[in-house]
């Protein structure tokens, strides 16, 4: 499912961070073929390369030439943890910053979040298979 609003080849390479990271890519296994991602998302295959090779750039992905491409070892936890910095940079920070501009205090704070994730409907994460 491509988003108009993002790059494709960034959605590309967050598919496959989300495969690794939910486990449908295991370490040392191989990824789907640059070809592969072009023909079942209907782009071009250097769109589809780009993606791969950032995560190639960041160690997340290796060559074997003449091979394919692989998962690294180590790729998992290294994503959870991009990811986590990620999400504290992109949603605590400001969650933190607006409590403290409307008086709500950390442990406030913690009880609304506790509070609101009973009120939530139980999400499972969409993550497309590779392909």
């Amino acid at each position: 499912m491509i988003d108009e609003g993002k790059p494709i080849f960034l959605q590309i390479a967050e598919q496959i961070e989300n495969d690794i990271i939910a486990g449908t890519l295991a370490e040392e296994s191989q990824v789907p073929s640059t070809n592969e991602f072009a023909a079942f998302h209907r782009i071009n295959p250097a769109t589809a390369g780009k993606g791969v090779n950032l995560l190639v750039d960041e160690g997340v992905l290796y060559k074997k030439r003449g091979i394919g491409m692989f998962v690294a070892t180590g790729a998992r936890n290294a994503l959870i943890t991009k990811r986590r910095t990620q999400f504290v940079d992109d949603y605590v920070r400001p969650l933190l910053t607006e409590a403290e501009k409307l008086g709500i205090d950390p442990t406030t704070l913690k009880g609304l979040i506790t509070d609101a994730s009973r009120e939530a409907p139980e999400q499972k994460p969409v993550t497309p298979a590779a392909s």
